[in-house]
């Protein structure tokens, strides 16, 4: 779906040195099929690996990438949030620096977004954690909040979400 919005997508790094180039090329790909002005924010949340470079090199030689660099590890919500405070677009769109997110289903957002939504939630299909300890408990978390709230959410705890500028504006994560 083409519109003229502009699409910003978030991303929180800390110490993603093996992701990083990956995490760039695989969503640029898929942004530069949308017919819409777009941009990547990466957030370098105080990283001691090799992350910050690798992003250095990123940026000069991509106008579409942005660098937000925090001067220590201060945690995935504030990171999201100095991104957020950084981003430009009309859709911001959120995804983790580990990969968990396909990049491919980005152009899902904005197309949602054209229904009439204000947030558009993702999920993370194959997660890369133990089953007994973390993908259980977030399955048994994800049944009782859908079914508490009744909101049929397949993974509240995600971060790959888009969101209108607006609804992020009064928000402080």
């Amino acid at each position: 779906m083409a519109t003229s919005e502009m699409v910003s997508i978030v991303v929180p790094l800390y110490n993603e040195q093996e992701s990083v180039g990956p995490l760039y090329a695989r969503p640029t790909e898929v942004l530069n099929r949308l017919a819409q002005p777009c941009k990547l924010i990466f957030v370098d949340d105080g990283s001691r690996d090799r992350t910050p470079e690798i992003l250095d090199e990123i940026y000069a030689k991509d106008g579409h990438v942005c660098v937000v660099r925090l001067r220590r590890n201060f945690g995935q919500a504030p990171a999201l949030q100095a991104g957020f405070d950084s981003a430009r677009g009309d859709i911001i769109i959120s995804m983790d620096g580990d990969l968990q997110h396909d990049p491919e289903d980005i152009p899902e957002f904005p197309a949602q977004m054209a229904k009439g939504y204000e947030v558009v939630s993702g999920w993370r299909v194959a997660r890369k954690v133990a089953w007994l300890t973390r993908r259980l408990p977030g399955r048994v978390a994800n049944w009782l909040m859908a079914r508490l709230s009744g909101i049929p959410l397949r993974d509240f705890g995600t971060t790959f979400k888009a969101y209108r500028a607006e609804v992020l504006r009064d928000i402080h994560l």
